[in-house]
């Protein structure tokens, strides 16, 4: 029988652990840990999950605090930002939301923040520190990814993992946490060449390539773990329908919204050939909050002494 990986009660256990760790931070530098979330513009969604966060961060114990500014805002502007968070000895993380707007140059932007802070591991310095295999901060989905198969009692050492996507965010830095667990992994996208054939070669599949469906039972082969990444809005009926395999309560949503929220896996195709997956929503998304959590938490460790080095 198929596994269903959900990643509610994962995420819950790491929230868990970093309300205590929260609370040994307080204890002995008289402050809890925090973070500072920045959003430039008025996009709702954003604010909506700019707003999440920081309400993660209270929950879990850390001080979370909201700069919230105008689309507006010159580079200048930004970068005096981030240069007082960098300097104000109560901030422990910086999460600068993104996209920016098109005005503002988004990686000289995030090159001026603090490594030690930067705790969406976007840093080109963290970025080499996970390729060197050094302690660093690490992009939140692939980490949360990788506490969530640990956590699920599956092994990945010898795995063969294919990662579907190549992004910055989720695609290279998956592959680098997968190579640190002892998997061996390929890297494929849009444009492989007989992508179903390389895919069915994997013991461990992950689709983050950001199209609705891609990935169908021709690319899995039998008792393979698949992780979905994707979360894509689709408005066909027609597709939604068959993406969701015919869930009544989704399309009662739809009939509502004139949409549904589903992964880059055809899940009703692809779930009868797996031993595990992660359902869209619900598999990946509220990892990526708890790991910003848990980041957050371990540079305040780090400034502070508390954090045992990394073997």
């Amino acid at each position: 029988m198929t596994r269903l990986l959900e990643a509610k009660g994962v995420a819950a256990e790491i929230r868990s652990e970093v309300a205590r760790g929260a609370a040994e931070v307080a204890a002995v530098a008289g402050r809890p840990p925090g973070l500072a979330a920045v959003l430039v513009g008025d996009d709702p969604a954003s604010r909506v999950y700019v707003g999440s966060k920081t309400r993660a961060c209270v929950e879990a114990g850390l001080a979370g605090l909201s700069h919230l500014l105008p689309a507006a805002t010159t580079a200048d502007e930004l970068r005096a930002l981030i240069e007082q968070l960098n300097a104000d000895p109560k901030i422990d993380g910086i999460l600068v939301q993104l996209p920016l707007p098109a005005h503002l140059p988004t990686r000289e932007l995030l090159e001026r923040m603090s490594p030690e802070k930067d705790v969406d591991g976007f840093h080109p310095v963290n970025v080499g520190r996970l390729w060197n295999d050094e302690a660093g901060f690490v992009p939140c989905t692939p980490a949360g990814i990788v506490e969530s198969l640990r956590r699920h009692g599956i092994s990945l050492a010898g795995m063969n993992a294919v990662v579907v996507g190549r992004s910055t965010i989720v695609g290279k830095p998956m592959a680098g946490l997968l190579l640190r667990e002892n998997c061996t992994v390929t890297i494929a996208h849009s444009k492989t060449r007989d992508l179903a054939a390389i895919c069915r070669q994997a013991d461990l599949l992950i689709a983050a390539v950001g199209r609705p469906g891609m990935i169908g039972a021709e690319h899995v082969k039998e008792g393979a773990v698949v992780v979905d990444v994707g979360i894509n809005r689709v408005e066909n009926r027609k597709l939604a329908e068959r993406l969701v395999g015919g869930d009544a309560k989704r399309m009662g949503a739809f009939a509502e919204k004139g949409y549904v929220l589903v992964g880059d896996v055809d899940f009703p195709a692809v779930a009868p050939k797996s031993s595990a997956i992660t359902p869209v929503p619900g598999g990946v998304g509220p990892l990526t909050v708890a790991m910003l959590l848990a980041n957050t938490l371990t540079s305040a460790r780090r400034r502070f002494g508390l954090e045992p080095a990394r073997k």
